[in-house]
């Protein structure tokens, strides 16, 4: 298998068992994974390779850290106190073969962190202010995508928020692709203006949210309650899922609505970033019509 370069976004170490030594072991042997360049124009995700830096990145910058790869089966009683480390400021961590590692940075010691483009910023920082402004009347929009893995999909939707005035875009601490090189030039510079957050717990923040008066709504196929002149409330959180999975269980379950956006059935369903695009247009277009 060969991993794109801008994030890898296809390894799922969860699914592959590296290799047993078992000479009845027919799949492939370690020498076989590679690394692919991907776009011949696309950057590689930053990768901070080593004890001491990962370290220092998870304790100084978290919310910029995506994930961070540790190398598989590793006995290194530093590398077991790292993860501790991550898992407490609530980064994501995967086991990997040190070919992985080595893909992205060397020397890496056993442990690489890929960083976002951006430090997202942290829930509790802006929670009270949406709080607030539910109690002061004001309008809010709240965009949130989980389960897109396309950082072109990613950048786009970025760029849409910016446009259509979302006030805050959430994605949750796994499952996504990076804010990856390829996410910032998607988004033609909107990634720099966009406030871009990651709750610790998605799921949470949503109830939240809700508790707090916000309505909650879903775009998904699977309803018959359209899109086209859904009454919005003054404060909403508009959510969207991946390109092939949908909206996931715990977002759908917490939606005062489910939309469907209007679509010939020979189509299988829109890019992810198209349905988020076209609710946040109908949002703003019958605020504005108000």
């Amino acid at each position: 298998m060969a991993f794109n370069d801008d994030n890898r976004r296809n390894f799922n170490p969860d699914r592959r068992r590296f290799f047993s030594q078992n000479k009845f072991d027919r799949r492939p042997p370690v020498e076989k994974v590679v690394t692919a360049m991907g776009d011949a124009d696309a950057k590689p995700q930053v990768a901070v390779g080593g004890i001491k830096e990962v370290t220092e990145v998870l304790t100084k910058e978290p919310l910029k850290v995506h994930r961070v790869l540790f190398m598989h089966q590793s006995g290194n009683p530093k590398l077991y106190e790292l993860q501790k480390l991550a898992k407490r400021a609530h980064v994501h961590v995967q086991q990997v073969d040190a070919k992985i590692l080595d893909s992205y940075a060397r020397p890496n010691q056993g442990v690489v962190a890929l960083m976002n483009e951006k430090e997202l910023l942290d829930w509790q920082d802006v929670r009270e202010e949406l709080f607030q402004a539910r109690d002061n009347g004001e309008k809010k929009l709240i965009a949130v995508a989980t389960n897109i893995e396309d950082p072109r999909n990613l950048g786009a939707c970025i760029r849409s928020c910016l446009a259509l005035g979302v006030d805050l875009f959430l994605i949750p601490a796994k499952g996504m692709c990076g804010i990856t090189p390829s996410v910032a030039r998607t988004s033609a510079g909107a990634l720099e203006k966009m406030r871009v957050c990651r709750p610790d717990n998605l799921e949470a923040a949503i109830g939240e949210l809700k508790m707090a008066g916000y309505q909650v709504a879903g775009l998904d196929a699977d309803t018959e309650t359209n899109l086209a002149d859904f009454k919005f409330a003054d404060q909403v959180v508009i959510a969207v899922g991946g390109e092939d999975v949908g909206l996931p269980p715990f977002v759908k379950k917490q939606c005062d609505a489910i939309l469907r956006i209007p679509m010939m059935p020979e189509a299988h369903s829109y890019n992810a970033s198209v349905a988020l695009s076209l609710g946040l247009y109908e949002f703003a277009r019958l605020r504005i019509k108000a």
